[in-house]
C-alpha cells in the first residue's frame, strides 16, 4: 500500500526549507516538491534516503535526481499552468510528478524499456494519469505532440539536440545539461523566432548520459 504519513510530510517540509536556503525561490516549485511523496519512488528498503538531498540509483544504470537538481531545473523552466511540457527521460517518474503539480499537460519519454514499464505503473498507482508516457529516443523529441512550451531534459547531452529546438513553440524554453561524460553545464534556450534562439548558461551538474541519435551512443 502506498502511504504518505505525517512523518513523510514533515520530512518534505524540512527538505523544502533546505532547498530555499540553497537558493530555490520559486514558490510554485517549492510547493510542488512539498506535495510529491518522493519516498514512493524508492524501493521500501531505501526509504530512509528519500528526503536526503542526494541522487540515488534506481537500477538500469539510472538515478533519481537529487531534489535540488529537480527544483533547479524546474525553476529555470518557468512552467505555467497552461504550458504543454515535454520531459526527456522519465526515469523514476519523480520529476514528471513534480511537473504535473505545475501543469496537467505533460508528455514524458523514456529510452529504457524496463524503466518505462515500471514507471508507467507507478505513476498510474499514484493517480498521475494526466501524464502521457512514451517509450523511445527522447533526443528526437515527440514531433507528433509538438510544439511544446517547455522541454526539460533530465540526462546529460553532448550538444543541443536539433529536433528539440525545432519542437519548441516560439517563446518556449528548453532546459538541458550539456557537456562531456563527467560534468555538464545547465543550459536554457529560449526560442525567439523561427530561426532565432537565446542561449543562457548556469551552474555545473553531473547527470547520467542522454542516449539516442542526438545523445551518446550505447
Amino acid at each position: 500500500m502506498l502511504q504518505d504519513t505525517y512523518r513523510h510530510q514533515g520530512q518534505r517540509r524540512a527538505l523544502v526549507r533546505e532547498l530555499r536556503q540553497r537558493g530555490i525561490y520559486a514558490e510554485p516549485v517549492l510547493a510542488a516538491l512539498a506535495a510529491v511523496p518522493r519516498h514512493l519512488f524508492f524501493p521500501p528498503a531505501f526509504e530512509a534516503h528519500a528526503y536526503q538531498d542526494k541522487a540515488f540509483p534506481i537500477g538500469e544504470g539510472q538515478t533519481i535526481s537529487q531534489p535540488y537538481t529537480v527544483a533547479y531545473q524546474t525553476q529555470l523552466l518557468g512552467v505555467q499552468p497552461t504550458d504543454h511540457v515535454l520531459e526527456v527521460g522519465t526515469g523514476s517518474g519523480y520529476q514528471c510528478a513534480v511537473l504535473l503539480q505545475l501543469t496537467p499537460h505533460v508528455d514524458s519519454i523514456e529510452f529504457n524499456e524496463v524503466l518505462y514499464g515500471r514507471t508507467r505503473q507507478l505513476l498510474a498507482d499514484l493517480g498521475a494519469e494526466a501524464a502521457t508516457l512514451h517509450r523511445g529516443d527522447g533526443s528526437l523529441g515527440l514531433p507528433d505532440r509538438a510544439p511544446f512550451d517547455c522541454i526539460l531534459v533530465t540526462a546529460g547531452a553532448p550538444g543541443l539536440p536539433p529536433a528539440l529546438l525545432r519542437q519548441l513553440r516560439v517563446g518556449g524554453r528548453l532546459v538541458i545539461p550539456v557537456g562531456d561524460s563527467n560534468t555538464q553545464r545547465m543550459v536554457r534556450v529560449t526560442r525567439e523566432g523561427p530561426e532565432s534562439f537565446i542561449r543562457e548558461e548556469f551552474e555545473d551538474f553531473r547527470f547520467v548520459p542522454l542516449l539516442g541519435a542526438s545523445g551518446w551512443k550505447q
